[in-house]
C-alpha cells in the first residue's frame, strides 16, 4: 500500500513539471507573438504616418514592456510550482 502511495506520489510530481514547462513555454511563445503583432503594427502605423514616428515608437516600447513583464510573471509563478 505504501508502495503504491509512492508511485503515485512519484507521478504527480512528474505531471507536475510537465505542466510547469508547458506552461512557462506557452507564457513565452505568447510573449513572442504578441511583441511581434506590436512591432509589424507599430511599423505599419510609422509608414503611415511618418511625423508621428516618434509618439508610435515610444509607446510601442511601453506596450513591449509591459507584455514582457507579465511573461516573466507568468514563468516565475510556473517555475514556482515546482518548488511548492
Amino acid at each position: 500500500m505504501l508502495g503504491l502511495l509512492a508511485q503515485a506520489a512519484e507521478q504527480v510530481l512528474n505531471l507536475t513539471g510537465l505542466g510547469a514547462s508547458l506552461g512557462a513555454a506557452i507564457a513565452a511563445i505568447g510573449a513572442g507573438i504578441g511583441i511581434g503583432k506590436i512591432g509589424g503594427a507599430a511599423m505599419e502605423a510609422i509608414a503611415r504616418q511618418p511625423e508621428a514616428a516618434g509618439d508610435i515608437r515610444s509607446n510601442m516600447i511601453v506596450i513591449a514592456a509591459l507584455i514582457e513583464g507579465v511573461a516573466l510573471f507568468a514563468v516565475i509563478v510556473c517555475v514556482l510550482t515546482l518548488f511548492v
